[in-house]
């Protein structure tokens, strides 16, 4: 009797699928995600069990199992350090400068001007480019000092013509991935633009609010969400460069160019210490979670949170 009239009141929730039904639905993700743990989870824990044992290729034998040493001349080892401060030197300055480019590509793109859809492709194409090809691109046709574009437009102008990968290897480098990574910003960012609402436009408008005023008080807020986001994404892909330099400077001169990915690169395939090499890989990747977790964490949380009105 009770449940006749909890159900004539409506207050009985429907009914979820049957477990048989949940998991047909879910049968045909079960070989992207067999074939995803098989090519990054199952290796990752390989290198965990290498990170404990001292291996070294140049030796005889399969190695000894030396425990958490490995990891403790991570942290005391100052090319690691050094290796570090690398690439935050060059993931910061990458992401902030395709950002600053991005933000007003995305304004202009914005607008309707005659060639706007060429222009977009235009502007989209180095990011299709792959990372090694772009670096070999770049060395050659670009900042070679005899075949370059740049060293003969300098010669034009009468300036001296520069080695730029050898004088200024962690700003050459820096220019390839900004050239690289500013469409994806801008992407970003024009999203943004046209996510905004139209009556709040209209509505600044009617109030005799001019173009840089709206653009101050209406669009940056509106799209500081999509910066951060933007931010965040480039940061997390480029703190795996790798190919760009591999291609460009070899991680010199001097390891000016040598970040985390490339220094692990250095002591498993040309130190042959693959012990070491699985620790640094580890401590990398448990650093690029923790800290990529926390800030998709505060992103995720912006987006939920109700968008405040302008007033």
């Amino acid at each position: 009797m009770a449940g006749d009239t909890a159900v004539a009141a409506g207050t009985v929730a429907p009914a979820g699928p049957s477990a048989p039904t949940a998991w047909r639905r879910r049968a045909p993700l079960l070989p992207a995600l067999l074939y995803l743990v098989v090519v990054t989870q199952v290796p990752f824990l390989v290198t965990v069990v290498f990170s404990f044992r001292s291996w070294n290729l140049v030796r005889p034998g399969p190695g000894h199992w030396v425990g958490p040493a490995n990891y403790a001349n991570v942290f005391t080892d100052s090319a690691f350090r050094g290796a570090a401060l690398v690439e935050i030197e060059m993931t910061g300055s990458a992401v902030v400068l395709a950002m600053a480019l991005g933000v007003p590509l995305a304004v202009l793109l914005d607008r309707r001007f005659p060639g706007r859809g060429v222009a977009r492709t235009l502007l989209i194409a180095p990011f299709l480019v792959m990372p090694a090809v772009a670096g070999l691109l770049w060395r050659t046709a670009m900042l070679d000092p005899v075949y370059g574009l740049v060293g003969e437009v300098l010669s034009w102008c009468g300036l001296p013509v520069t080695d730029f990968v050898s004088r200024f290897p962690m700003a050459s480098v820096v220019t390839v991935l900004v050239w690289e990574w500013t469409p994806f910003m801008m992407l970003i960012v024009l999203a943004g633009l046209q996510s905004r609402p139209p009556e709040v436009l209209e509505a600044a408008r009617v109030d005799g609010a001019g173009p840089w005023t709206t653009f101050r008080w209406i669009t940056v807020p509106h799209l500081r969400r999509y910066i951060e986001l933007g931010v965040l994404l480039g940061a997390i892909h480029l703190v795996n460069t790798f190919d760009v330099i591999y291609m460009l400077t070899q991680g010199g001169p001097g390891a000016r160019t040598t970040n985390l990915p490339y220094y692990i690169y250095q002591r498993a395939f040309l130190g042959f210490d693959v012990g070491q090499a699985s620790a640094l890989g580890v401590v990398t990747v448990a650093g690029t979670l923790v800290i990529a977790s926390v800030a998709l964490r505060l992103v995720f949380r912006m987006f939920s949170a109700p968008e405040r009105s302008v007033r």
